[in-house]
């Protein structure tokens, strides 16, 4: 069980890493995962993080897409009791501590549904101790029980988002050495919303560097089209696609750090050329398959953090909630995530 993809932990650039959409949740219900096909254009692969003891379950949750998905080489199931090394595992233990102790939890309404989270995402593996103190604190307050089955712990379900939405930016060196850069996706738009005004509260570092580029409809569902169609389409034009991709990253890390006065003006140059770019990626698809679908948005958000050389849980901190992830290693200061099929529209202030 566990990683089976081995690559150096010191890739001199992206192209060098697997390109994945990182997904939050270990599995998608059966029948609800047919908008990765439309994300399969635009990065190399998709990665969930899935517990040892959960193993099979993506592909037993939609075996008509998941296993599929697997035999192409394209569905990639990351093992937290090998992802989660000690120093991730320090430093998430770390960050919910101080949460927890400056009272970013306070508010949350203690008769919310608890759901369970595997001990092994929550670092139980790596740094058991460390985990034990945590999750004492945490039901102490109210916002954790005791394990029912001995793999998993009962969360407060905003605790457990937290954890989720944070474990891609801990994991991007471990990720790296087994050859995966991660790049965390959502359609979870009121989270994403919640986390922009966080971060761009005055009393944040992130104040003034926080960067939204709504959904730009870049392509087609492609839902209703055969996996078979969508992979002979994206060998055709998935380089245009991933290098979009990339494009949406580099927006973020050259306008977020930015002052306000050069943003304004940066922002609607660089989205004026990525509105071309989507219209010729929405030509090609329309071109290829010749029936009515619904178009496909892509977007991100993200924020330039300052990261103190050393210690990037302070910096973390800032962003209690995230679905940012950290950049790779290479730009350490910038972070992100993408979305995708969004309804609401983010603001920027």
């Amino acid at each position: 069980m566990g990683l089976m993809v081995t690559a150096s932990s010191t890739a001199d650039t992206e192209h060098a890493l697997s390109e994945v959409a990182y997904y939050h949740e270990a599995y998608w219900p059966g029948g609800s995962g047919d908008w990765f096909k439309s994300l399969l254009l635009f990065f190399d692969g998709i990665a969930l993080l899935v517990p040892d003891y959960m193993w099979d379950r993506p592909l037993f949750s939609d075996p008509n897409l998941a296993q599929p998905l697997v035999d192409q080489g394209l569905l990639h199931r990351l093992s937290p009791e090998t992802l989660v090394d000690e120093d991730t595992a320090v430093a998430l233990t770390d960050l919910l501590d101080k949460l927890i102790n400056s009272g970013a939890f306070d508010d949350l309404d203690r008769g919310t549904a608890f759901a369970e989270l595997s001990h092994s995402r929550l670092g139980g593996y790596a740094a058991a101790g460390l985990t034990e103190i945590v999750l004492e604190q945490l039901r102490e307050r109210g916002l954790a029980r005791h394990s029912e089955d001995g793999v998993s712990v009962p969360l407060h379900p905003a605790v457990r988002a937290f954890v989720l939405v944070v474990l891609p930016q801990l994991l991007r060196a471990p990720a790296e050495a087994a050859g995966y850069a991660l790049q965390p996706v959502s359609f979870r738009n009121r989270w994403l919303q919640a986390l922009l005004d966080t971060l761009d509260t005055p009393a944040l570092p992130t104040a003034g560097h926080v960067v939204a580029l709504d959904l730009e409809q870049v392509t087609l569902d492609l839902s209703t089209i055969s996996l078979d169609e969508v992979l002979d389409f994206r060998r055709q034009h998935g380089a245009e696609h991933r290098t979009y991709a990339r494009a949406l990253r580099h927006f973020v890390r050259d306008l977020a750090s930015l002052d306000p006065k050069e943003q304004e003006q940066a922002f609607a140059d660089r989205r004026e050329a990525l509105a071309d770019t989507a219209d010729e990626l929405r030509r090609l698809a329309r071109k290829a398959w010749r029936r009515p679908l619904a178009t496909f948005g892509l977007g991100i958000a993200g924020s330039a953090v300052s990261l103190a050389a050393g210690n990037p849980i302070p910096a973390a901190l800032t962003a209690a909630g995230a679905l940012l992830g950290f950049r790779r290693q290479a730009d350490p200061a910038s972070a992100y995530t993408y979305l995708f099929r969004a309804q609401e529209r983010l603001n920027r202030r």
